[in-house]
């Protein structure tokens, strides 16, 4: 989340823009910079940074399930039968049940060390989850971190010296996928039957691939067909990347001033967008979108 840099410029990429206007649902008309969406049971969660909850829509309404004054959510995170809830503005991880209730909190890890900007998650596939921590929202220092929240309850950091750490996946291949947004880059990792994470390796540099130097990566998943999908703030645009990191597949664009964050339904069939129209200052609105994937 994050990423007020507006009037990027970007280049020309001869591919086929897959999201138009005509084939774009709005799921949601007014959200307060929705982030961080999972789909999960048929429903699809997410986070309002602005509005300081965490929605669901159950295919036909959207409703509120928890709140958190100060928090800035910016993830709603599967936990095995929970969720956690990264509160990016409090410096808080939340771990909540699926109806909101408060289960435990985290405002620092087992180290002792502040959780500095939480930002976004994705499962361990054993209960617990990985998380980013941003650090300030500036170029420097380098200070993000990636922190594992285990099914015991212990918080420890499994990787640091990132430059904004923001969406993370796991891909196909076992390593996880993280964006370093003021890097422009993705990095890789790869994940040890305990948990922790090593040989950091560069996965793709999004200037090589034709983006603007000051392109800001910020969610990124694998999507239903293997590719990564990447979210841009303050570019309307989602990028579709070869497993393999080669080349841009596709561009999906969108009419919003910016496109952080994306899940998919379990049929693979529908993308769910998080866009933000106003970048000018709080509430930040934006929209819960709906478009057919190919």
């Amino acid at each position: 989340m994050r990423g007020f840099l507006a009037g990027l410029a970007l280049t020309g990429l001869s591919l086929a823009t897959s999201a138009l206007a005509d084939d774009v649902t709005v799921v949601n008309p007014t959200a307060f910079f929705p982030e961080g969406p999972v789909m999960m049971d048929g429903k699809l969660y997410y986070a309002q940074y602005s509005g300081n909850v965490a929605s669901v829509w159950d295919g036909k309404t959207n409703v509120d399930f928890w709140k958190g004054d100060g928090c800035g959510p910016s993830a709603v995170v599967p936990m095995g039968e929970n969720f956690g809830i990264t509160c990016y503005d409090s410096g808080k991880l939340e771990v909540i049940t699926k109806d909101g209730k408060t289960v435990a909190t985290y405002d620092k890890d087992a180290s002792g060390q502040a959780l500095l900007g939480p930002n976004d998650g994705v499962p361990d596939g054993k209960g617990g989850a990985y998380f980013t921590l941003s650090g300030p929202w500036t170029p420097g220092p380098v200070v993000g971190r990636i922190v594992h929240l285990s099914v015991d309850g212990t918080l420890s950091e499994v990787a640091n010296d990132l430059n904004y750490a923001n969406g993370l996946t796991i891909g196909a291949d076992g390593r996880m996928y993280v964006n370093e947004s003021y890097a422009g880059t993705v990095s890789s990792f790869a994940i040890a039957a305990d948990g922790t994470l090593s040989d950091r390796m560069s996965f793709v540099h999004l200037y090589q691939l034709g983006e603007d130097p000051g392109v800001f990566p910020d969610g990124i998943k694998v999507g239903p067909n293997g590719n990564f999908f990447i979210g841009l703030n303050s570019v309307a645009a989602i990028l579709e990347v070869a497993p393999d990191g080669s080349k841009v597949v596709a561009r999906h664009t969108f009419e919003s001033a910016g496109t952080p964050n994306m899940t998919f339904s379990a049929d693979g069939k529908t993308m769910y967008v998080m866009a933000v129209d106003n970048e000018a200052g709080a509430p930040y609105e934006g929209r819960v979108l709906a478009t057919p994937l190919p």
